[in-house]
């Protein structure tokens, strides 16, 4: 494994690094912040990417360490991988906190990043303090483990029409009132992720069994999930395990929306 500088920003103390894995896997990733700070770890969600977070980063602390992720073959990483589960993604966020020789982290997914976050902390339960998942985990028709039969269904839907499929995602994300124009913005982003790797991806997420996830991982997971797409049925089955709070601050989407109240918010389990 071997790291490289691409470009520094002093301006906004960034670096933008890189670190290999196998199967010609190259995650980049935006180191910012100095190096002895509270590491904050975000990971984007699925056909997105870490820019997502620029904002967010700027309203964050100046003394903490923020490592924005872009997972394979998103953003600017690249991969010509066939394993596409949700554990080799934390296997790439993994090898971005070995290579930031990173002792102890909060780590925070949007959506299927917080798959991806969940993941990471099962795999370094030393390591990870605390999993935060901003609007995810609690969407039951994609994150608990699916039969083959609704898995295999759900799945169809992006292989037969894939931009229809991402069409549905973006609506089911957005509550009542959502400016159209923000919505046809991210179809228009999340329609061009990479394939085959989105694909993969997606299949990665309807096969990962969360509840055995959940069952292996120690830490503490809190849930910031927007109030109107939160349901009764998903609070009372992870209340027990699930710090679920919620939250106004605008669509799925609500750290690009609301950068500063998502800081706020991730600053407040970060301490």
């Amino acid at each position: 494994m071997t790291t490289s500088s691409s470009t520094t920003d002093t301006t906004s103390n960034s670096e933008n690094l890189l670190v290999r894995r196998a199967d010609h896997t190259t995650i980049r990733y935006t180191a910012t912040g100095p190096a002895d700070g509270p590491v904050l770890v975000l990971i984007h969600g699925w056909a997105c990417d870490r820019r997502d977070f620029d904002a967010v980063t700027r309203h964050l602390p100046d003394h903490y360490r923020v490592l924005a992720v872009d997972l394979a073959e998103h953003g600017e990483s690249r991969s010509t991988r066939t394993v596409w589960t949700i554990e080799e993604s934390a296997r790439d966020v993994a090898a971005v906190l070995d290579a930031q020789s990173v002792t102890s982290a909060v780590v925070a997914g949007h959506s299927y990043g917080a798959a991806v976050a969940v993941e990471v902390g099962r795999l370094l339960p030393d390591t990870v303090a605390h999993v935060v998942a901003l609007d995810g985990l609690h969407y039951l028709s994609l994150f608990p483990a699916q039969s083959e039969e609704q898995a295999e269904a759900l799945l169809g839907l992006f292989r037969d029409d894939f931009p229809t499929a991402v069409r549905a995602l973006v609506e089911g994300g957005s509550p009542a009132g959502t400016d159209p124009a923000r919505k046809d913005a991210y179809f228009e982003k999340m329609v061009g992720v990479r394939r085959p790797g989105g694909l993969g991806a997606i299949e990665g997420l309807v096969r990962w069994d969360m509840d055995a996830a959940l069952r292996g991982t120690r830490q503490p997971i809190t849930v910031f999930g927007i109030r109107e797409l939160v349901t009764r049925e998903a609070l009372d089955r992870y209340a027990d395990r699930l710090d679920i709070v919620l939250i106004d601050l605008g669509s799925h989407h609500f750290q690009v929306e609301a950068p500063e109240g998502t800081a706020r918010l991730l600053a407040g389990v970060v301490g």
